[in-house]
């Protein structure tokens, strides 16, 4: 089943390739397409393209969808293109027509963009919940150990008399220096824009301030070009935010690793938060922090790869942004 069905079927090769990892990747937005979902149909109600009867029996059914997207048993069948078909054919299948009424004023390209902004949205906020308990956590360190003298280096040279209450204090702000870019990628994606469409609006009186309150946006893309424009400007912004804080925690897990080595020896951990050697038995070694320095450095490659992939684009949808 396919949305953009035109009584004609791809070759087998041409599918396959064009549809990718998408049934994989479109698990992690099922939630939020059916949230799109009910807000868009509750929207269509309030402008008489659906009965207040017809809203209910939908919001009913699609309530059931999250509940099995909740509990694991949600899945997108063989023969199904992505999770926006899915949830309409399991719709359709329960409902019959009524079902396929979920779609008016809709494109498949602001409702991907709608679950990804909600995705987005939801991703950053835990990665500054985290973010901000890792900042309390320096400071609380900073404090304890404000007292407790370590050397300063300039060029790996021994320099002046510093502590590790300094150390602890430094990280926990250039964090909350990260914090603020981070902030300001959500709210590149915290913008509704649902009722876009293609990338060019809809013919139908859609009412896209009362989605934009519905899915607690900001504010909306108000022109529905720029809506468009926005797939990969907003992942880059996340992905810029998200490459600040992979740096600052890679710098201090390389501290740290340096601050192990038996040259410094201004660290240590409990033997079960490190790994031998099969031929140095006196050997700890730090790789915790090392595995978590090589992931941050791979992190801090996606805004290019982002930049890379859109740099040429023209203006509308490409099939390119699917790669994001």
């Amino acid at each position: 089943m396919k949305l953009w069905d035109k009584g004609f079927e791809p070759d087998k090769m041409i599918e396959k390739f064009t549809v990718g990892n998408d049934r994989e990747l479109d698990m992690r937005l099922a939630l939020y397409d059916v949230e799109g979902s009910m807000a868009h149909i509750t929207m269509l109600e309030s402008i008489g393209l659906l009965t207040q009867e017809e809203l209910q029996t939908l919001l009913s059914a699609l309530e059931e969808i999250k509940e099995t997207i909740r509990n694991g048993s949600f899945s997108i069948e063989e023969g199904v293109e992505d999770v926006h078909s899915q949830v309409e054919f399991m719709l359709t299948a329960k409902l019959g027509d009524l079902g396929k009424k979920i779609h008016s004023g809709r494109s498949r390209n602001d409702q991907v963009l709608l679950d990804l902004k909600l995705f987005m949205r939801d991703e950053l906020k835990k990665i500054a919940q985290v973010t901000g308990s890792l900042c309390h956590s320096l400071l609380d360190l900073a404090e304890r150990h404000k007292d407790v003298l370590m050397p300063g280096y300039t060029h790996l040279q021994i320099a002046m008399p510093s502590s590790f209450g300094l150390w602890f204090g430094a990280y926990a702000e250039s964090f909350s220096d990260d914090l603020e870019l981070l902030w300001s990628a959500y709210r590149i994606a915290n913008r509704n824009p649902l009722g876009s469409a293609a990338g060019y609006g809809s013919s139908f009186p859609l009412d896209r301030e009362m989605t934009t309150r519905l899915l607690h946006f900001e504010s909306m893309h108000y022109n529905v070009v720029a809506a468009q424009m926005s797939r990969g400007k907003t992942e880059r912004a996340a992905a810029m935010a998200v490459a600040a804080i992979a740096s600052t925690l890679s710098h201090l897990a390389m501290d740290v690793c340096m601050w192990m080595c038996q040259n410094f020896g201004f660290v240590s951990f409990p033997d079960e938060f490190t790994t031998g050697s099969s031929i140095m038995p006196h050997k700890k070694n730090p790789d915790v922090f090392e595995i978590m320095r090589g992931k941050c450095n791979r992190l801090q490659s996606l805004p290019n790869e982002i930049a890379l992939l859109t740099a040429n684009l023209p203006l509308g949808y490409n099939r390119d942004l699917q790669l994001l």
